[in-house]
């Protein structure tokens, strides 16, 4: 992501709908994992999802990249190191959770950074992670915003479980609003990423809202999460 699509994704997150509900997905998992500890977000941008789990207790870091991401998330007073997501300047086994949104569609060696992200991690500590899904919705967007692949669940999977996490949980986002999205990008140019009326804002926050109580995970979404978990012992997680 260039130095613009930063500013402009740091101008919009507080009120777009898609940055706002991912950060209400990430409230979620964290309190699931219950206790905060030590948090490193990875291609954090601006830092919009470092400010929460600062919010929720965590003693975050986040790192990128770019100079203007990072500049930007210590004017906005948190912690930010500059860093390739493939050699994280961070110590092995120093931190309990790892979140990454939107990171490893960017990158062509994906297993460079999970392996990263098994390596900093302490036995029993965490990844979260959001990646763009299936290779049908490609178009112009993921050209302009530096996409190199999107993700099926397998492919998602794979990567992860190579670095040695287990994965815990898999599922769909977006699922309610694939067809309109798809729509909209087949006939679009350029990134999705801009300010829109907030009559229209709010009918698709409204929308993609409404996943958090339907039976909708498991189907065909245009974003995937995953949940995986660092075990000293190697023990087999069920994945639904």
């Amino acid at each position: 992501m260039d130095a613009t699509e930063i500013r402009q994704l740091v101008a919009l997150e507080r009120t777009h709908w898609w940055y706002r509900e991912r950060r209400a997905i990430l409230r979620r998992e964290l309190r699931a994992l219950g206790r905060p500890g030590r948090a490193l977000d990875v291609g954090a941008a601006g830092g919009g999802n470092t400010r929460v789990l600062v919010e929720q207790g965590w003693d975050a870091t986040a790192t990128d990249s770019s100079p203007v991401a990072v500049a930007i998330a210590r004017e906005r007073g948190l912690r930010a190191v500059s860093a390739d997501a493939r050699s994280l300047p961070i110590e092995s086994a120093s931190v309990d959770l790892v979140t990454a949104f939107d990171v490893l569609e960017h990158i062509r060696e994906d297993y460079l950074v999970t392996e990263e992200f098994a390596r900093v991690l302490r036995p029993g500590g965490h990844a979260l992670i959001a990646v763009p899904c299936d290779m049908r919705l490609w178009s112009s967007h993921d050209d302009a915003v530096g996409h190199v692949r999107r993700y099926s669940r397998d492919s998602l999977v794979r990567v992860v479980e190579k670095a040695g996490l287990q994965v815990e949980r898999v599922w769909s986002w977006n699922v309610l609003l694939r067809p309109l999205i798809a729509r909209h990008r087949r006939g679009s140019t350029g990134s999705d990423l801009r300010r829109m009326p907030a009559v229209v804002n709010a009918g698709l926050s409204a929308v993609v809202i409404a996943e958090r109580y339907l039976p909708v995970r498991s189907g065909r979404g245009v974003s995937l999460f995953l949940r995986a978990r660092l075990d000293d012992f190697g023990s087999k997680v069920s994945m639904c």
